[in-house]
């Protein structure tokens, strides 16, 4: 079925604000832009009222909800991005993989690669617009309907950090069953890595052509982003105002964009959030000549 024709991946709306697009190039702007890892997120009240009674991998697999979920922050915070609402962890499924959302523990692999022979068991080859275009649709929806506000950022989990939860079973400090097979198994570990990055690639691909903005290229300039502590926003909103600003005047005001250095939590206050993204553009708006 054909999808209407104000949702295919062309005719977007121009781009309004440019600056994280020119900051990841390296060229100068008006002010650092800023955006959050995990801005859409259970901090937020109607992040929760959208996903209560849902499961978080139906939700991945609704280009609407995904959409709702990735336009929320923006709605609140005068971000300069917004990135796509889905999860690393839908490569493993697109390869055959069971993966369950439970409550205190995060993603669960009920069957887990427990050794080579398993290899057998994933599919040799993924047509990721059959198996994963689901995100894809989510992607121009939201182009659509962020109406050029700010650029929409795609992305995936890399091959060793998808290797590890499917051999460890769900998330792991040490990673020791992932290490084993590096060890025990080199040409396994290569074949399942070269077979994760194959599909991924497609996957990237599949992104930027269905409207995702930021991607694999910056130039020869490298680009910095972070890095503040999240757990700095549990700090009073003055405080906070004073790290972003030692963050940015340390950092500068070229090829760099401002982040924290992990995800926000689920018990943060959304307006330490604004306060933090508040401080970034104050200390470095650029006046106009």
């Amino acid at each position: 079925m054909e999808q209407p024709e104000h949702l295919l991946p062309e005719n977007f709306p121009p781009l309004q604000n440019d600056t994280f697009l020119r900051a990841a190039r390296g060229e100068e702007c008006r002010q650092v832009p800023v955006w959050c890892m995990r801005q859409a997120g259970r901090y937020l009240p109607e992040f929760r009222e959208t996903r209560a009674g849902q499961d978080f991998f139906a939700s991945c697999r609704s280009p609407e909800i995904c959409c709702e979920l990735t336009l929320q922050p923006l709605r609140r915070f005068p971000l300069d991005a917004a990135i796509i609402f889905s999860d690393i962890l839908v490569i493993p499924q697109a390869l055959g993989m069971e993966i369950r959302m439970e409550a205190g523990r995060g993603p669960v692999f009920p069957e887990p690669l427990q050794g080579p022979q398993d290899l057998q068991k994933l599919k040799t080859t993924v047509d990721v617009s059959q198996e994963l275009g689901y995100v894809f649709q989510a992607i121009t929806l939201t182009r659509h309907k962020i109406a050029g506000k700010v650029p929409l950022i795609g992305f995936t989990g890399a091959p060793w950090t998808l290797m590890t939860y499917m051999i460890e079973g769900g998330g792991s400090t040490t990673m020791s069953k992932a290490k084993r097979w590096l060890y025990q198994n080199p040409s396994a570990s290569h074949q399942l890595l070269q077979q994760l990055t194959d599909v991924f690639v497609d996957y990237l691909v599949g992104q930027v052509a269905a409207g995702a903005q930021v991607g694999e290229r910056t130039g020869k300039r490298v680009t910095l982003q972070g890095n503040l502590d999240p757990c700095a926003l549990y700090a009073s909103k003055d405080n906070i105002e004073e790290m972003a600003k030692t963050m940015v005047e340390a950092f500068g005001h070229r090829a760099y964009i401002a982040n924290l250095g992990h995800g926000l939590y689920p018990d943060m206050d959304p307006e330490h959030v604004g306060a933090f993204i508040a401080a970034v553009h104050k200390y470095t708006e650029r006046k106009e000549k």
